[in-house]
């Protein structure tokens, strides 16, 4: 099964929609890591946050959620890095030939205290 497939016979959980959620409100252009989607939750890790990416992303921008280090889902870098130039996405490679990554500094989408986004309507 691809990693980006969500299995059928996996019901929703209140963590994984919030999760999901916060993963729906990320701008076209911008980004939030595994760890500053689990602080907006207010619970779990970044790890977590993975986990929930992994089962049911396929349904929200998943490329708009990277690792610290700005690299996207590792085995889908070729589909990442289409959306990111098509949304603008802010790049920054490191060394000519190396993977492209998002640059942090410019990319991270810091959403206003206390401004959780609205719950999404979700088919599961």
């Amino acid at each position: 099964m691809d990693r980006m497939e969500r299995p059928a016979d996996h019901a929703l959980t209140d963590y994984a929609d919030r999760v999901l959620t916060w993963a729906e409100a990320v701008p076209p252009g911008r980004v939030l890591t595994y760890g500053d989607i689990a602080g907006l939750v207010g619970e779990g890790g970044p790890r977590q946050v993975g986990r929930v990416m992994a089962t049911y992303g396929a349904a929200v921008p998943w490329w708009r959620v990277v690792r610290a280090d700005g690299l996207p889902l590792p085995g889908q870098e070729r589909r990442a890095l289409e959306h990111y130039r098509a949304e603008a996405t802010p790049l920054r490679d490191l060394v000519p030939g190396s993977p492209s990554r998002v640059d942090m500094r410019r990319a991270r989408w810091r959403p206003a205290p206390g401004q959780p986004p609205a719950p999404a309507e979700r088919r599961d």
